[in-house]
């Protein structure tokens, strides 16, 4: 069936910043158009995009603090004061000024959610309210969970529990997502974070949470935003997320509670195979599900021309700092 999309067009969308020995001519024309986000001892911190940095230069001292653009090198320095709490509140007063101003479309979808910088050490430098993160081109972490239940009658022997987003939502509306899934908030345990969300969006025990989700690996990756995440297309996204499975009980019935969730569906493996190449889930979620095949058997060496590139993607070598360099032990 033409327009379909292969398993390694679904990695491709997802981890979308171009590769230098793959695709040298896109990675030095996109790179070109970016500055750095570094921190004083010249580690990058992220990828801002031009319209970006002269709106921050833009912006009146007193709001953004002292900044350093060199040139040249194509490198930002800003919020350097002296504590992670003033750091912090520098970014924070950047953010409401350009908010305030509808400077960029994307914070109009603000979400009073505090996201980590890491510098160095897993030192937290300062965090960024969330809907503003893309701006500054920062590392975001989150956790995504697949729910599946156990069916002897269906391929594979399961059947997966798959979210559709609500249509009402800002970013990616409508579109299918993992079981559970949610952005990690500065201090926050990543095994808790899911708890949290499992609670919030399908109405998940937190029991049968401890009980039975399983910590199964990270993935990392850089996505590209489109107009389908609710601003500035261009933005660079380089994405940590904590990836957790569970076995649910054949009866048990969520039922969305936060509002965030229009629904659910459970389905064959063939079943979301189709709708991942007819591009319906978000681009993430769609990564995170492709990885699930792979840990399964589903997607192999001997049934997937692209395996060994697919799972290169998976996981990325980022040249961030910040807890994605060290895997953490399974909960």
């Amino acid at each position: 069936m033409p327009g379909l999309m292969s398993n390694l067009d679904i990695m491709k969308a997802a981890d979308a910043f171009p590769y230098p020995d793959k695709e040298p001519g896109a990675y030095k024309a996109l790179n070109d158009t970016l500055y750095t986000l570094v921190w004083k001892d010249g580690q990058p911190l992220g990828y801002m995009i031009d319209s970006v940095v002269k709106q921050l230069l833009a912006a009146p001292e007193e709001i953004r603090g002292p900044v350093t653009v060199d040139e040249t090198h194509r490198t930002v320095r800003a919020f350097e004061q002296a504590t992670e709490a003033e750091r912090t509140a520098r970014v924070a007063l950047l953010m409401q000024y350009w908010q305030a101003n509808r400077t960029f479309d994307i914070l109009r979808g603000w979400r009073d959610e505090l996201w980590p910088v890491y510098g160095t050490n897993d030192e937290v430098l300062y965090s960024v309210e969330r809907s503003g993160t893309g701006l500054l081109g920062v590392m975001r972490y989150g956790v995504h969970m697949t729910g599946f239940v156990k069916d002897e009658t269906a391929s594979h022997g399961m059947k997966i529990l798959v979210a559709q987003r609500a249509a009402n939502k800002s970013t990616y509306p409508g579109m299918l997502d993992n079981s559970v899934a949610g952005g990690l908030m500065t201090g926050e345990d990543p095994f808790e974070c899911i708890i949290r969300e499992a609670d919030e969006e399908a109405d998940l025990p937190e029991t049968l949470m401890r009980e039975r989700a399983k910590f199964t690996g990270m993935v990392t990756y850089i996505y590209i935003t489109d107009e389908r995440a609710g601003g500035e297309a261009g933005q660079i996204y380089p994405e940590t997320q904590w990836v957790y499975d569970i076995e649910l009980p054949a009866e048990f019935v969520p039922a969305p509670k936060d509002g965030e969730v229009a629904g659910f569906y459970l389905w064959t493996v063939e079943e979301v195979q189709q709708k991942l190449a007819e591009g319906r889930f978000k681009p993430n979620c769609a990564l995170i599900l492709v990885d699930f095949f792979i840990r399964h058997k589903i997607l192999t060496p001997e049934n997937e021309p692209d395996y060994h590139e697919i799972v290169q993607r998976l996981h990325r070598k980022l040249p961030f700092p910040g807890p994605h360099q060290v895997p953490p032990p399974a909960s």
